[in-house]
């Protein structure tokens, strides 16, 4: 029976093939060796390789066809001439500030920061929160620019930038801000005799010097608020009812609100206000470890605030590093708290990155695995693909591998070649240039992979030429070459220059010149999580959306490093994996009684719909709050083996279960948003779970049958705490 179904699978296959363009060349490497060969590393960060070693045959980074985007904005309106030979960052903390007029805030953790062409403003921002969303609200608490200049011409410009800090110049009013994310103060240099206009909306109610030397004043507003401003050298200051003047200043600046306008916080910030930061990195010097490393002037010790989740991964405080618990800014995200030192370890969580499930299959649901993989695998049809979506695209290709996958746990080989002969047919087009009406170009203005659709249309594919959701795309695509390189090497060494530099595209290291691609593209280096807005001006600042698909991405990623046998990429894939699962568990997932957010959008939401900047949103950007099932799904597909840490609060999926479960009776809920939902059911309550799968009659488009099934009878005991602990067995053998 089982010949007779595997020839039905093979008959399908070689049915209506679709005659293919003539492709770009594709370089093949001169031998085996040459092509796994691995750079030496270039900097204390172990490195994810971008470049390899040159023949005459090969070219490496693989350059995708470059094109000319007809969609992409102007980048040297914005950032300074010296900047334009990198590769630019498309998705990070300031990226309003180089759109369109660049004047829409950004968060900078506690300060909202809008610039001008003439001026900076800054706002300790006010929370409003109801059951939908909670948001910041932006008011110009402060307004710093040159209180003489009138007319202004040009733009304010980006003169450097770094993983924690960007620095922002004005120069029609002689002004660079040293912007660096958690710092209490806001940092500037007047850099010739100035004369400055520190204005406001509220009321200055008092006014004062508070030393002889004239280097320190205390402001308060009518709406509560106690600034202190700090001078390095003797600055005159004038005031009227909402505007402070200067005579004419060269120097160096810093403001800091008074949190809770509490005085017995004064002490602090003057202890600290000598020594600035003017720059910050992340480095990644081991796996499951980041340290922030801050370039300072000034004199004293360096207090910066870290938010929750900083606060939960900080790994030597007491060696350098001292938490000041009572000095506390409020914030979306959390209180920020000061912390004092130059250097800080965040260590995180070790996750195994396996190709199959952690827990292993149940005995005795073999059968019933390979039953539906049979009939999945009989499905397959490359030359019934109906999209040339890179998104819905890459999801199909994915979904694919899984089978290839599941057969090798369920010792079930036999639909291997066939799911191989799907992936070949389907992933090369977009290697090698061939695939009709789409595939991947490389953009030179700022740096990065875009499609066919996207480079002449920003709506097309969710807004991937302009840089949108490109670890979500591209990271479907990845798994799909991971699997296809482990189950073929040789067609995995033949494709490597593309696949890595598909890879490269969301995951480089490197700062410098000799890149194609900016770092990290997708990866906030002081949030610990992906964004996903691209070069979009968001009022809200950057989003993202669905954090299981991020997850997806870095082990995506991480599993393409044990294909090629890259240590390199399989540590970093990994350690990104694990951060971005602790983030998700932080932000994304609501629990009851949480102390994150309000307690009305607490007690309403048990998952995030869109996160934000600067908001939380319980709606989707393509369903309403109400539609609980989307927002469940869209925070766990695809369902994969690392799904297992990402939910691994039991408690917390028995809340998130029983909150969706009374929607699905809605008239209109998908089968496949029904789907995730039992298979999330299924860690708490296996059976109950297994027979609604049972009786789905349709699936969503990233999953299937087998899937389903193999996530079920795999989930083991919930006591097994073998399988549990930190998510990484060989953990279990290291103390």
């Amino acid at each position: 029976m089982l010949k007779k179904l595997r020839r039905k699978v093979s008959i399908a296959f070689t049915q209506g093939l679709k005659k293919r363009p003539k492709p770009y060349k594709t370089p093949k490497p001169e031998s085996e060796s040459e092509s796994e060969s691995q750079p030496p590393s270039q900097s204390p960060e172990f490195s994810v390789p971008t470049t390899m070693p040159r023949t005459n045959k090969q070219r490496f980074p693989f350059i995708f066809p470059e094109t000319d985007s007809s969609v992409l904005p102007e980048p040297s309106n914005f950032f300074s001439q010296n900047l334009l030979s990198n590769p630019l960052p498309t998705n990070s903390f300031f990226q309003n500030f180089v759109l369109k007029n660049g004047d829409v805030p950004e968060y900078f953790h506690p300060y909202l920061i809008k610039p001008s062409n003439s001026s900076l403003s800054l706002s300790y921002p006010s929370r409003i929160s109801n059951t939908a969303f909670t948001y910041q609200a932006f008011n110009s608490d402060l307004t710093i620019t040159n209180s003489n200049e009138k007319t202004f011409h040009s733009n304010h410009k980006i003169s450097s930038y770094s993983d924690l800090s960007v620095t922002l110049e004005i120069p029609s009013s002689n002004l660079r801000f040293f912007l660096v994310r958690g710092s209490p103060f806001v940092t500037f240099s007047v850099t010739q005799p100035t004369p400055l206009s520190i204005s406001t909306i509220h009321a200055i109610l008092s006014f004062s010097s508070s030393n002889e030397s004239q280097t320190k004043f205390t402001f308060q507003f009518n709406n509560g608020q106690t600034w202190l401003l700090y001078a390095s050298s003797p600055i005159r200051l004038n005031h009227t009812l909402s505007e402070i003047t200067s005579d004419p200043f060269c120097g160096v600046i810093r403001v800091a609100l008074l949190p809770g306008s509490d005085s017995r916080q004064v002490a602090v910030l003057d202890r600290f206000s000598s020594c600035y930061p003017v720059s910050g990195d992340a480095v990644f010097s081991k796996p499951y470890s980041v340290e922030y490393k801050w370039e300072k002037k000034g004199w004293g010790d360096l207090l910066i605030l870290a938010h929750p989740l900083h606060l939960q991964l900080l790994s030597n405080v007491g060696s350098g590093v001292v938490v000041l618990e009572d000095l506390k800014y409020k914030s979306i995200d959390g209180d920020l708290v000061g912390v004092v030192g130059d250097s800080w370890i965040l260590e995180t969580n070790h996750v195994s990155v396996t190709w199959h499930s952690i827990r292993g299959i149940r005995d005795g649901s073999y059968d019933e695995i390979v039953s539906a993989l049979v009939r999945d695998v009989e499905g397959l049809n490359s030359a019934g693909i109906s999209t040339n979506s890179s998104y819905f695209y890459g999801k199909l290709v994915a979904r694919a591998a899984r089978l290839a996958l599941i057969a090798e746990e369920v010792c079930f080989p036999d639909v291997i070649p066939a799911v191989r002969k799907y992936l070949k047919e389907t992933i090369e087009p977009w290697l090698d240039g061939s695939f009709n009406g789409n595939g991947f170009l490389y953009d030179k203005k700022w740096g990065g992979i875009v499609t066919k659709q996207g480079s002449n249309d920003s709506g097309a594919d969710f807004g991937f030429g302009i840089y949108n959701d490109h670890h979500y795309h591209l990271g479907y695509f990845l798994y799909g070459i991971a699997v296809l390189a482990k189950i073929d090497p040789a067609w995995g060494r033949k494709y490597k220059p593309q696949a890595y530099s598909l890879m490269a595209d969301f995951m480089t290291l490197s700062r410098g010149s000799n890149s194609s691609f900016t770092r990290l593209r997708c990866f906030d280096l002081y949030k610990l999580h992906s964004w996903a807005g691209g070069l979009t001006e968001f009022a809200d600042g950057r989003n993202q959306e669905s954090t299981s698909e991020a997850v997806n991405a870095y082990y995506s990623a991480a599993l393409m490093g044990l294909a090629y046998g890259d240590p390199h990429l399989v540590a970093m894939g990994s350690t990104l994996t694990a951060l971005e699962i602790h983030a998700a568990q932080m932000w994304w997932q609501v629990k009851e009684g949480g102390n994150v957010y309000e307690e009305d959008f607490t007690r309403e939401n048990r998952v995030v719909g869109v996160l934000w900047a600067n908001k939380r949103d319980s709606a989707l950007w393509f369903a309403p709050p109400e539609w609980r099932e989307c927002r469940l799904g869209i925070q766990l597909l695809p369902i994969l083996p690392i799904s297992e840490v990402l939910f691994s609060d039991v408690d917390f999926v028995k809340q998130l279960v029983e909150w969706t479960l009374p929607v699905l009776n809605r008239e209109g809920v998908g089968e496949g948003w029904k789907g995730f939902v039992y298979a999330l059911q299924g860690i708490y309550d296996n059976e109950s779970a297994l027979q609604k799968i049972r009786s789905l009659n349709g699936f969503d488009d990233g999953n299937t049958l087998t899937n389903l099934l193999w996530w079920i009878h795999s989930r083991g005991d919930e006591d097994d705490s073998f399988a549990h602990g930190k998510h990484c067995w060989f953990g279990h053998y290291c103390h």
